[in-house]
């Protein structure tokens, strides 16, 4: 039969799934703390370190960032698959961390264009890496009980991460040196890997961390409780004939098309108003966004079970277009930052929902982390798309166009969602309407060895 709205699980399947979220907590809350430090510490700062103290001419880092943006959209589905189908998905957060460890010295010692260069682009496949992992362990442990409660809290320790590490770098980019920032990067690797590593191999279902339902009889193997499933995973097709998948890449893509640019351009808005404040002006508007996504992030992790996914989303497409023309309003830095603090909203929410949305929509499938690496994909195109069009608005008509244009395209971003994307979750307490779009999943098939 198709599959419609997220089945109930078991009693007994319940109480197993609250004892690990429980006891899996505290690694879940640092791990995702910590891969935002080891994240945070390099991205931000290569381009001011190889600007400003390597004395790089700007052509030569745009063609760094660009190979890296490259690299990351055609790595992002393939990885997600990669950890769909592995046994070894904490050895490939460590693997990750390992490589950004790398990356990071070797800029930091040897900057020269060639071993930057490389750097960039294993930085670019390593950080792919990170999403799909914590998605699958979290989904391997928990299964669908739980899930957005706990997705919530990944996105939220992951944006305080995110605001300590910008405060961290920021003190030791000020006493000692920019290249110094560099190594802070292996100290934060070891305690993600730490982190990453308490967890037992044992305490995640494998099926389960891809979207299959979980079987808890069969044999173990090679250590490990192989809990199988009663089916195998649906054929790659699952990709594009999920409408419901289809109708949300392309509001993912419109949505990030119109947040993408808002950020650059309000810092070079303030750069022009505020000559001399430039930095300390960006990391406010950085550090009020992540500050405002937090408590944002357990608020959906509170409510997406009781309210539903489509309202809480709704409110993140609502705030985009509202939020481009309240900067047409006024230059005052004052007024920006607290524009700003909107994204903290927007952001937050779908930082932490759309994992969640993804989930619901491929569970039984086990194709939910190529899903999401698929996702991934077409978000940074349109992402990377916007930068250049919103680029070429502002030489042509100025940043209040510019603005005007992303909160149309964001106003679109709303309205298809609104009329197009189903309810992914059954809010709780409630029954599914029968009169209501239907999630329809193909059927899986008879169980054989996953591929």
């Amino acid at each position: 039969m198709p599959r419609h709205f997220p089945l109930a699980t078991a009693r007994s399947g319940v109480a197993s799934q609250e004892t690990a979220a429980m006891r899996y907590r505290g690694p879940l809350d640092w791990l995702n703390f910590f891969l935002a430090d080891v994240k945070g510490a390099l991205g931000p700062y290569i381009g001011i370190y190889l600007l400003t103290e390597q004395h790089w001419n700007q052509a030569q880092i745009g063609f760094l960032a660009t190979v890296a943006g490259i690299v990351g959209l055609i790595i992002h589905a393939p990885l997600g698959a990669f950890i769909d189908a592995t046994y070894w998905k904490r050895a490939a957060v460590v693997a990750g961390v390992g490589v950004l460890t790398i990356s990071a010295l070797a800029i930091a010692i040897t900057p020269s264009f060639p071993v930057v260069l490389t750097a960039q682009t294993m930085m670019a496949v390593a950080g792919a890496v990170f999403g799909p992992a914590i998605a699958a362990i979290t989904l391997g442990i928990l299964g669908s009980h739980g899930l957005a409660y706990r997705m919530g809290r990944n996105a939220a320790f992951d944006h305080a991460g995110n605001v300590a590490v910008a405060a961290l770098a920021g003190a030791v980019g000020w006493w000692f040196s920019q290249s110094a920032v560099f190594y802070l990067v292996p100290i934060f690797s070891l305690l993600a890997a730490s982190a990453v590593l308490s967890i037992p191999a044992r305490a995640i279902d494998h099926a389960q961390a891809r979207g299959l339902d979980p079987h808890p009889t069969l044999p173990r193997k090679r250590g490990r409780v192989e809990r199988g499933s009663a089916e195998r995973p649906s054929g790659w097709h699952v990709l594009v004939t999920c409408k419901p998948l289809l109708v949300f890449a392309a509001c993912v893509t419109l949505f990030h098309f119109a947040n993408a640019p808002m950020l650059p351009l309000v810092g070079q808005k303030l750069a022009l108003a505020h000559k001399g404040a430039e930095t300390a002006l960006m990391s406010a508007c950085i550090i009020a966004a992540q500050l405002v996504m937090l408590p944002m992030a357990l608020l959906v992790g509170a409510k997406a079970d009781a309210w539903g996914r489509k309202p809480i989303f709704l409110a993140a497409f609502a705030i985009l277009p509202i939020r481009g023309v309240l900067y047409t309003l006024s230059d005052d830095r004052e007024w920006l930052i607290a524009v700003q603090l909107l994204d903290g909203v927007g952001a937050g929410i779908f930082g932490a929902l759309a994992p969640l949305v993804v989930a619901d929509l491929m569970r039984g499938t086990g194709r939910y982390n190529v899903s999401l690496g698929a996702v991934a994909t077409v978000q940074g195109i349109g992402a990377s798309l916007s930068n250049m069009v919103a680029g070429m608005i502002v030489v042509q008509a100025g940043y209040n166009v510019a603005f005007l244009t992303l909160a149309a395209v964001a106003a679109v971003a709303f309205a298809t969602f609104l009329v197009a994307m189903p309810e992914t979750g059954t809010p709780r307490g409630a029954e599914p309407d029968a009169g209501a779009p239907q999630i329809k999943l193909p059927n899986a098939r008879p169980a054989t060895a996953a591929p």
